[in-house]
Formats: C-alpha cells, structure tokens, sequence
C-alpha cells in the first residue's frame, strides 16, 4: 500500500486527486454525500466548514466524521437487526435529546431506532452511538490549503509541516466513546434497552480487550467499519462493515455518582411525538 506524505484521504466525500465533475461540484459546493442533516457539509463550521471525512493513517483511511458512517445507512440496518431482528417494521430518528431526572440534557443519542406494529404503535426502541476518532495536530492548514487550488495541490506534500495531523484513539476512546457509554449508556441499561456503537476498525483494534458474549445475551453491539480501496469501477472509498462483536455493559466504578435518567415512559412519548412530527 502507498505511503501518503499528506494527510488527506477524503474530501467532502471524494479523493484528493479525484477531478471528476461530481467531485469538483462537491468540493465547490462544500456538499455532504453522507446523509447529513442538510445537504451540505457541517463539520466544524457551517459556514466554512471543514470538509475533511477521513485521514490517513498507516496508509489506510480512518474515518474522524460521524457523518461519514451513515453511507446507505448500513449502521441503522445493522443495529436495528441486533435491536429487533430481520422482520420487523423500524424507523429512526437521529440527534435524540436524552433528560436526566431533573430534566436537563444528559446529552444527544445519535441515532434512536424505533420498531412499531402495523398500527403504527412503538414497540420497542435502541440506542445507537456513532464514534469517529479525534484528531491530533492541526488538520485545518492542509485541508486549507488542499482547497485553494484541488487540481495542484491534489498530490502536495505535507509531511514536513509542523502539527501533522494524526488519529487521536486514546483521547477518542477516554474523553468520549467512555463517558458516553457510563451515562447515557447507563440511562438505557436501567430501561433495559440495548445500545450499539458504530466505529472504524483501527479504532476498535486499539480499545482494551472486550469478553464477548453471544448476540442473544448482549447489551452492546459494536459495529465495526472500514473503508473500502477504490476500484477500477468505483472511484471513491467505500463504507462496509467489518464485523460485530457483541458484549455485556460494563459496570462504572463505584465511586462514580452517575445521574438518574428521565423514566422511559416521558422519553417514549417524546420519539413517538418526534416521529409523528416527521412526517412532510
């Protein structure tokens, strides 16, 4: 595989050195070919924002956009089959606000998928968290600097600069995916509700040993991504999944005061009202 000298493996969804003219529109456009909220790219800034998806690392790309995860919705597929299996009915809904007992945010779940009957009555729901990985050093200069001529720049050389920008998977791992799973992760368990986190393989391949369990006695589905070399007929990286593990929650440690949670029957009629709201 090649070694990169610059960071930058995809931008607003395409390679570099791609000059077809969807990806010259994207790039010009600054739009988002991963189901974001609006068409466009929002990460970092909405209006000048950073358009970077992935970047390199050991010469393969790992994903540091949550947005970059929601190619086709393969996530919501896979999580909903551990959440209800194959034959039920599903929606989701994505950026989920989830109360403490006092009613205050105790954060946004990603993606909340819901199973209903053919009456269209809630049955069931799951949580699913998507984590990308942080970035240390300064990302920004190249991605800058990538974009003021994309044609020119598409083979520059990075490598050299100060503040190279690399994955960050310990901080990725302890300042979020961590907390994340303790609080929110702890709301669901007290409900009984299972939850399920979408992340790259090289991410995964750095967290500490996981005992796994079997899928029917789970609470945790971690559903592992990775990126797809371009080919031939396919000019642009794509998302597949690489395995799942499936595991039990881990308990905090006692000395950790975590917050109650708001009861399950005020979070459901919120999703349900949400899903009601929904439609155009």
């Amino acid at each position: 595989m090649p070694q990169h000298k610059q960071p930058l493996a995809e931008v607003f969804g395409h390679l570099i050195d791609d000059q077809s003219l969807q990806a010259v529109r994207y790039r010009s456009r600054r739009l988002c070919p991963f189901n974001n909220k609006i068409p466009n790219c929002t990460k970092d800034k909405a209006k000048h924002p950073l358009g970077v998806c992935s970047i390199f690392h050991d010469s393969a790309p790992a994903i540091t956009c949550p947005i970059r995860f929601r190619e086709d919705w393969l996530i919501t597929d896979d999580a909903a089959s551990f959440f209800f299996g194959d034959s039920t009915a599903w929606s989701s809904l994505t950026e989920v606000r989830l109360n403490d007992a006092n009613g205050k945010s105790a954060g946004n779940i990603d993606v909340v998928l819901v199973a209903y009957d053919d009456n269209g009555k809630v049955l069931d729901f799951g949580a699913l968290e998507i984590q990308a990985v942080y970035i240390s050093g300064n990302v920004r200069d190249p991605f800058e600097y990538y974009m003021k001529d994309p044609k020119a720049h598409a083979r520059m050389d990075w490598s050299d600069q100060p503040n190279y920008p690399r994955p960050d998977f310990l901080s990725s791992s302890r300042k979020r995916l961590a907390p994340q799973l303790l609080f929110k992760g702890g709301i669901l368990h007290s409900w009984q509700k299972k939850s399920a986190v979408a992340l790259n393989k090289s991410f995964f391949d750095t967290l500490p040993h996981l005992p796994t369990v079997r899928k029917e006695e789970a609470d945790i589905a971690w559903l592992i991504y990775d990126l797809k070399s371009p080919t031939n007929t396919n000019v642009r990286y794509e998302l597949f999944r690489e395995r799942i593990v499936y595991t039990k929650r881990q308990d905090a440690p006692p000395e950790m005061d975590l917050e109650d949670g708001e009861t399950v029957e005020d979070f459901l009629y919120r999703i349900e009202t949400e899903l009601e709201n929904v439609v155009v």
